[in-house]
């Protein structure tokens, strides 16, 4: 690329000097007619109210109806690839009418290995309200190429520059464009940028704090995708490999791993861990909100000599106990944590609890071996270009910059345990917890798995807390969580290091009942 053309493309990112400065605000349609160096804008179009968007994947809800807005659709750097394949960072924006707007720009982030424009909404952990229909401009992206096979289709890793964009550079460019639409539509800029994803999104919202420092205001990184590889090694080889050894035969010796556990035997060891675990926060109500504090060991299930009933093979509490620890090196050295022992890790679903795995993972059959080399697999399985590992956060902080980051105690896919491991490695590195808790905050959602579901209070309003933080600095001590699984009830999700505590009268459904302790 010329010098010139990088010059753009750098002006652009850092939202410098935008090209197009309106003095009056402009009708959609001119926006079709804004020249931004590399932007080819395909379509700008007034969209009634009214209009109800399907849900995103079987079991969602339905959203909508949203209010009247600009919708402005694009393509940064569009251009020929690897095979001739047409690659380009396709986005979308939404600009609610002028008298709606609420100043404020907020992006959302992706899932799996993106290549899907998703309508930009802000719909996830924004309250009962997305984004869009609380007054943000909304922008989103498919970081820089087409899904062709699913949500999980990584074929365009075969192109440099498409790898580049989505592990860490579509996002800022996008939000850079974003912005200069907004400054010509509504004649001056935003006066706040937010940025909420999880998964995937959780990710990119971990790697604009840390390589774009200066382009969000607000971040919230829900159930980050941090270090996908050793996350595959863990769920995908070594928990499988720990199965297996205690798994039934069959006839070819092979082992079957949806054979290990029965139901009764699943129901044995979640009356168990419930047991032990669940009224640690002061009430028995399905659910454990203390899992730091949680000392169930899978062992105290094993069966002792001349019992059968009841309890576990020695082989199968082994078993759970080794998949659960997580995986380990020939000399001992974790490379990717344990998971929680917590109530869905049982659950059935998209996104099945480690304690119910059949045959099939996420990505295919689970291996029948039973041996790993960790060794070897965590050498392969470590990609910096896309790991948000980076834990200097200054300038992002010294910017005035906040981040909020949540994580479902039972995700099966990647264990809460690594994203505390990184908030706790931000004290360090920027001079103590007590500074760190100035701009940032963690929270560990009870129950949940992979970015929701599960026997959990998954909805929360992370936007609005992250909001009120920037804006107004008000710190989000708790964030109130509630959830379709328990009609009724409430729960404060509490900042780290604290959980929920029930103070011991009043209704135990109320979230006014419990404090952070």
């Amino acid at each position: 690329m010329k010098r010139s053309k990088l010059l753009i493309v750098a002006m652009t990112v850092l939202c410098i000097a935008p090209t197009a400065r309106a003095e009056s605000p402009n009708s959609c349609a001119d926006i079709a007619n804004l020249k931004i160096a590399g932007v080819e804008v395909t379509k700008a179009a007034n969209v009634p109210p009214g209009i109800l968007i399907p849900p995103p994947y079987p079991g969602a809800p339905t959203t909508g109806p949203l209010p009247a807005h600009c919708r402005v659709d694009g393509v940064i750097r569009r251009r020929k690839g690897v095979d001739g394949e047409e690659f380009g960072v396709g986005f979308a924006v939404a600009l609610p009418e002028k008298a709606a707007w609420n100043g404020d720009f907020m992006m959302q982030g992706g899932g799996g290995g993106n290549g899907v424009v998703a309508y930009p909404l802000g719909a996830s952990y924004s309250g009962e309200k997305s984004a869009l229909a609380q007054g943000f401009a909304v922008a989103s992206t498919d970081t820089g190429h087409k899904a062709k096979n699913g949500g999980f289709d990584f074929n365009f890793m075969r192109d440099q520059q498409a790898y580049l964009d989505f592990a860490y550079q579509a996002n800022a460019e996008v939000a850079g464009v974003a912005k200069q639409f907004i400054a010509t539509y509504y004649a001056k800029p935003a006066s706040h940028s937010y940025f909420v994803g999880c998964s995937t999104g959780g990710r990119e919202g971990m790697i604009l704090s840390q390589r774009f420092p200066t382009v969000f205001d607000g971040i919230v990184s829900g159930d980050p995708a941090m270090r996908t590889g050793l996350s595959n090694l863990a769920i995908g080889k070594w928990i499988p490999v720990a199965y297996n050894q205690a798994a039934p035969k069959d006839e070819a010796g092979k082992p079957q791993i949806e054979r290990l556990l029965s139901d009764n035997d699943r129901k044995m060891f979640m009356d168990a861990l419930m047991k032990k675990c669940d009224a640690r926060d002061g009430v028995a109500d399905g659910m454990i909100f203390d899992p730091l504090g949680c000392d169930f060991d899978p062992s105290e299930l094993a069966c002792k000599a001349g019992q059968s009933e009841g309890c576990l093979s020695p082989e199968k509490s082994g078993a759970i106990k080794k998949a659960f620890a997580g995986p380990k090196n020939a000399y001992g050295t974790q490379v990717y944590p344990g998971f929680l022992y917590d109530a869905g890790i049982a659950s059935a679903g998209f996104a099945p609890g480690l304690l119910a795995m059949g045959k099939n993972g996420i990505f295919g059959p689970y291996p029948t071996a039973t041996e790993i080399d960790v060794d070897k697999e965590a050498l392969q399985d470590s990609d910096p270009l896309v790991e948000p590992a980076s834990t200097n956060l200054s300038t992002f902080s010294a910017n005035g910059g906040k981040i909020l980051f949540f994580h479902g105690d039972s995700d099966p896919w990647f264990s809460p345990l690594d994203t505390l491991h990184y908030y706790q490695s931000l004290a360090p590195a920027n001079g103590g917890a007590d500074k760190v808790a100035e701009w940032s905050r963690m929270f560990l959602v009870p129950g949940m798995a992979h970015c929701g579901g599960g026997p959990a209070l998954d909805h929360f309003d992370m936007l609005s807390a992250l909001v009120n933080w920037v804006e107004k600095g008000t710190a989000p001590d708790s964030v109130l969580a509630t959830g379709q699984r328990f009609p009724g009830r409430s729960r404060p999700l509490c900042a780290y290091p604290k959980h929920a505590q029930y103070v011991g009268s009043g209704d135990s459904e109320d979230a006014r009942n419990f404090r952070c302790q």
